[in-house]
């Protein structure tokens, strides 16, 4: 039998369809391209050509980042990786699948043509795709931040057919394959409204509709003043004061004497600040994010000046643990992390740096400097025996990690300390980056993980390091990890509908 004879059975008709649809799709080629837009014949193929190899939308993803607001860089980060998938996808699948020759350009004016002409197949489109992909990634992130991206995306998809270079099929299609890339990232990661929030147990708090009884204490190390004018606007009877970070705890203490709910702008280390001084005083607290990770606040669902003044003016807050740490005389509160081994290094190596070179280029040169030292593992004594220890970690509440998102917590009044512990051996970057890996296992060769109430280490040399929140401080001897379950009324806001 010959084999260019194709015995393949098709419906009646398919031929037929085939020729009309494709029919349909050159005939709307050519209604755009012969069609005068005015003003687009110049903008339309330099706005294509900008976004060859994904510039444009790298430089989409700048201006997001530079808004220096969580959503706006997790918007930013999530277009990204959504283009990056799309184009992958494309790139690997699409154009090796149906092999469809670019349209013939005798219709499109010369001033619209691309001056280097795409030499690959015409389906699908893959600038059509990395474009609906960035702009799908931040609209499932952030709403505003996907309508302002939208026009833009759209644009591009439009001026691959307005100067010739695809068919509106491949448009179309390259598109819907964007989208679905970026829904597939949200798979692999959700986006933050599809995360639990904390929302238990609720508490009657002060409602303050124009702010009067908030005293807000904020750090001027933090950058904050930007924060604190969103916050007067918003709040226009709340008390703010901006100091710098050696004055934070007197200020603290100055604002709980007269204050009805004490407010706090700083990041982790100002906020554990300002909790300890709230539960001393009996005030509730509002927390107005401001450095660099604010670990606490967003798993609180406390991203900007809005949300914080929705939950103030409503009354919303709920109680949450507190961690604390004893050792001799030594006694701090934790509202996140508290841990012993290479960790505390790092957050004072990481300290060092950071006024100089920036909170995040610190925290990685930090790594490298401390990860490569040559370390002894800390020796520690437990129940069952001495152990040595790259790690211990003890987070206030259970920490869950959602797909590839990083760990977070769903619930801040559960009553445990989630521990994680680093075995001692071999080398601490290659245990780390192993446990890392493994996240929530219970146990294995480098890694294990316990949820309990109340810790008790022993045996703890003089000196050794203690990071809380971010803080650092040493202790020796016995170290005593336990909880203050619901101790601290914090506001934060209920979700939108």
């Amino acid at each position: 039998m010959s084999p260019d004879v194709d015995l393949t059975v098709r419906p009646p008709g398919h031929h037929i369809l085939r020729d009309r649809f494709l029919a349909a799709d050159c005939r709307l080629f050519e209604a755009v391209a012969t069609r005068h837009w005015p003003g687009c014949d110049r903008l339309l193929p330099r706005l294509s050509r900008t976004a060859n190899h994904g510039v444009l939308w790298f430089g989409a993803a700048a201006a997001l980042a530079a808004s220096r607001t969580p959503r706006g860089r997790r918007a930013a980060a999530r277009g990204l990786a959504s283009l990056t998938l799309a184009s992958a996808t494309i790139n690997t699948l699409g154009k090796r699948s149906v092999r469809r020759p670019r349209p013939a350009l005798d219709a499109v004016p010369l001033i619209r043509q691309l001056s280097r002409q795409p030499i690959t197949t015409s389906f699908p489109s893959g600038h059509s795709a990395s474009a609906a992909a960035f702009a799908a990634g931040v609209a499932l992130e952030s709403g505003g931040w996907g309508a302002a991206v939208a026009p833009l995306a759209t644009a591009v998809a439009v001026s691959r057919v307005y100067t010739g270079v695809h068919f509106p099929s491949d448009v179309v299609v390259g598109a819907a394959l964007g989208v679905g890339a970026a829904y597939a990232v949200r798979g692999m990661v959700p986006t933050r409204d599809r995360i639990p929030p904390p929302g238990r147990p609720r508490v009657d708090a002060p409602a303050l509709p124009q702010g009067e009884g908030l005293v807000v204490v904020a750090n001027n190390g933090a950058n904050s003043s930007d924060r604190i004018r969103a916050l007067r606007d918003a709040l226009p009877l709340a008390e703010t004061v901006e100091c710098e970070p050696a004055d934070i705890k007197d200020e603290l203490e100055k604002a709980a004497t007269h204050a009805r709910v004490l407010g706090v702008c700083g990041g982790d280390g100002t906020v554990n600040t300002a909790a300890e001084v709230a539960l001393r005083h009996g005030l509730p607290l509002a927390v107005l994010p401001g450095g660099t990770l604010n670990h606490f606040a967003l798993d609180l669902g406390v991203e900007d000046v809005r949300d914080l003044a929705r939950a103030v003016r409503q009354g919303d807050a709920v109680r949450v643990d507190v961690g604390l740490f004893s050792s001799g005389t030594r006694q701090g509160c934790f509202l996140n992390t508290c841990s012993l081994g290479v960790y505390p290094e790092l957050v004072r190596e990481r300290e060092r740096w950071s006024r100089r070179i920036g909170g995040w280029p610190a925290g990685i040169l930090a790594a490298l400097r401390v990860l490569r030292a040559d370390h002894h593992p800390l020796e520690a004594r437990f129940r069952d025996g001495t152990h040595p220890l790259w790690l211990l970690f003890a987070g206030n509440g259970t920490y869950h990690r959602m797909g590839l998102a990083p760990a977070r917590r769903f619930d801040l009044s559960d009553g445990l300390l989630d521990v994680r512990v680093i075995h001692g051996g071999g080398q601490p970057a290659v245990r780390l980056l192993a446990a890392a890996l493994a996240g929530p296992l219970t146990r294995s060769p480098a890694h294990a993980a316990v949820r309990v109430r109340r810790l008790r280490v022993d045996g703890v040399a003089p000196g050794t390091l203690l990071a809380y929140d971010g803080e650092v401080t040493e202790v020796s001897g016995e170290v005593t990890l336990e909880k203050l379950p619901e101790s601290l009324t914090v506001y934060r806001p209920l979700p939108l509908n």
